[in-house]
């Protein structure tokens, strides 16, 4: 199959399923918002033990935001220690959740994709969704249960290559900058220290394309993840060129979603100054993020369904060679390299 079809299939896939995309956003959105407790609960002590302004605190992005509050509570180790704990403790709790979310996710699309047909080969039509729609809420759950264990085994594998490379890049970019001397070396270390920024945002987006391959051998097969280290190896050999495609029209895809949105919430941030029409921001920027997170998260699953084809069409090939092995070695003939012939 390729590339268009593979996108177009995966698309129409998370179309006639349309439940998965809703509940992955709510997921998601539970997740942010669960994690900003913690990190409004010690801007709000940080202004009132420290006397620190709470509109200064929460300026920038989450990570700025914990920066400035974690440097603020650098003379209360107690209440930083505090702090740390109450967001690892909200951290894992909600991943938890996206963990045994995603289980039912893939669960649904599988089961769609294996009984859709070649809904990519026709003209769209409501008739198709519905033949490609396989949702049920115990099929969710259903998934939820049956893969709970392996993906939060898995996540949990994720969360630590998470805090190795962010720590490796945090120790890199500072023992750098203090082994950088004068200005034309500062200068240049920011250089180096920019494009180390870049590196790890590759190298993460590569880890989570490796780690929903992972999470796709776990729910085909059945099996743990170790073995599923070993199929989604072999997997990706003989798929190569093809989860490589998919790969960069997703990203291309997300990086331009990513460049929309900021130019609109840029768009919707000049009304507040408006008189009177301004007090329509709020509602706007509401659905801005609703039509924001929804986007992606149809991306995202757009790709789950691409993956999903490849992969179950390598394991239908797979299986077809092992049956054949079998019967050759029944017959006298001994066993098929079954893995190089893949």
């Amino acid at each position: 199959m390729d590339l268009k079809h593979l996108l177009k299939r995966g698309a129409l896939l998370a179309t006639a399923n349309w439940q998965t995309v809703v509940i992955q956003f709510v997921a998601e959105t539970t997740f942010q918002v669960l994690l900003a407790v913690p990190v409004v609960g010690a801007a709000v002590l940080v202004a009132v033990l420290l006397g620190g302004d709470l509109a200064e605190l929460l300026h920038g992005n989450l990570r700025q935001i914990m920066g400035t509050i974690a440097s603020a509570l650098l003379s209360e180790p107690i209440a930083l220690m505090a702090f740390v704990t109450a967001f690892t403790v909200v951290l894992l709790g909600g991943s938890v959740l996206m963990f045994a979310v995603k289980g039912g996710t893939i669960e649904v699309l599988a089961a769609a994709n294996a009984d859709a047909g070649p809904i990519e080969q026709h003209p769209l039509t409501i008739d198709m969704l519905r033949q490609a729609s396989r949702f049920t809420l115990k099929r969710f759950t259903d998934g939820c249960a049956r893969m709970f264990r392996p993906y939060l085994t898995l996540g949990l594998a994720l969360i630590v290559v998470y805090a190795v490379s962010a720590g490796a890049y945090l120790a890199f970019v500072v023992y750098g900058y203090r082994a950088a001397e004068g200005r034309a070396l500062i200068i240049g270390w920011a250089f180096v220290a920019a494009m180390s920024a870049a590196l790890l945002v590759g190298w993460m987006t590569i880890v989570n394309m490796l780690y929903l391959l992972l999470q796709i051998a776990i729910a085909v097969e059945g099996i743990g993840v170790a073995d599923a280290c070993r199929v989604a190896a072999g997997f990706i050999r003989s798929e190569f060129r093809e989860l490589a495609g998919v790969f960069a029209v997703v990203v291309v895809l997300v990086v331009a979603a990513t460049v929309a949105s900021a130019l609109a919430w840029s768009g919707v941030g000049l009304i507040a100054f408006v008189p009177l029409v301004g007090l329509a921001v709020f509602p706007l920027q509401l659905a801005a993020l609703m039509v924001r997170g929804l986007a992606f998260e149809y991306l995202g699953l757009t790709a789950v369904g691409a993956y999903l084809t490849l992969y179950q069409g390598y394991a239908s090939r797979r299986g077809a060679l092992v049956r054949r092995a079998r019967v050759d070695h029944g017959r006298g003939g001994g066993v098929v390299g079954v893995t190089g012939a893949i």
